[in-house]
């Protein structure tokens, strides 16, 4: 799938990412696709060709999340963390550890604020990494790329969902 264009990315500090994007479905829908191990099974792929293996969440303040990916050649990429604020359907924040292979990327932490627009739903995903150096990694590995190409899949899953209703 092609990225539509829709994510936009910014760098407000030398430590943070910024990415919104804009949904075409109501915020509690929005959230549940984000937040429930089966609709996240669902849209979270990774990149082309890999596939969610685990998706274990415990969205409460103090649980945890791991959610790994197999690659078509056996790799292996791992996101894990612990929720510190969870607030349905506005607002989580966590913290989050990237593994690739045997490489451990450093702790970050994310939230998400979820802003109503009439009927449709603005996502704000900030990252803050622990130095501009972790920051400037993540750009150049070219995350965003991952992120567009997962959104626009959520995109269609919430206009699945619409159209059931």
């Amino acid at each position: 799938m092609k990225n539509s264009g829709t994510l936009k990315v910014t760098t407000p500090t030398d430590r943070q990412i910024v990415m919104t994007r804009v949904f075409n479905a109501p915020r509690r829908l929005v959230y549940e696709a984000m937040s429930k191990p089966e609709l996240l099974n669902r849209w979270l792929f990774g990149p082309p060709g890999w596939s969610m293996v685990t998706c274990d969440d415990d969205l409460r303040v103090g649980g945890a999340f791991r959610w790994t990916w197999r690659g078509p050649g056996g790799e292996e990429m791992t996101i894990h963390g612990t929720y510190r604020e969870v607030a349905p359907p506005q607002r989580v924040v966590r913290t989050e550890i990237m593994e690739f292979g045997n490489s451990q990327v450093g702790e970050q932490l994310a939230s998400m604020v979820f802003t109503e627009e009439g009927d449709k739903t603005m996502l704000t995903l900030t990252l803050d990494y622990a130095s501009k150096e972790a920051r400037d990694g993540a750009i150049a590995s070219g995350m965003e790329h991952g992120v567009a190409t997962s959104y626009d899949r959520l995109a269609d899953l919430l206009a699945e969902s619409s159209k059931r209703k």
